[in-house]
Order: structure tokens, then C-alpha cells, then sequence
């Protein structure tokens, strides 16, 4: 399991986002969120590097 901080996931809508940018890099990916410590745990097979940049991509960079 992964841990990423997301300094910039403050709402529902960035829920959201972050679920489908997940889903992007693996469909099968569990994502959990902790949205009051901006925290998101992703269970998935495929690689750290993938998450990372697909969420710099979509704008929420990982501290």
C-alpha cells in the first residue's frame, strides 16, 4: 500500500478527481481517503512513480 500526502485535496471535488486519476493508472486500485489530514492510500500492483505522476499531472503533487 502507498501513502501519499496531498497538500492540495481540500474537497469533495478533488475526492473525486484523485478517485478517477487513480483509476487512470490502475482500475483495480483501492483508493482510501483521510480528506481532514489530506492523506490518500492507494492498494494497488502497479508502481509508486505511476500515482505520482499522474497526480502531479492532474495537479495534486504529493509532499
Amino acid at each position: 500500500m502507498y501513502e501519499f500526502k496531498l497538500p492540495d485535496m481540500s474537497c469533495g471535488h478533488c475526492v473525486a478527481t484523485i478517485t478517477q486519476t487513480v483509476a487512470n493508472v490502475d482500475a483495480e486500485a483501492k483508493p482510501l481517503f483521510d480528506r481532514e489530514a489530506k492523506i490518500l492510500r492507494v492498494e494497488s500492483e502497479k508502481g509508486r512513480d505511476a500515482f505520482v505522476a499522474a497526480l502531479t499531472e492532474e495537479g495534486y503533487p504529493p509532499a
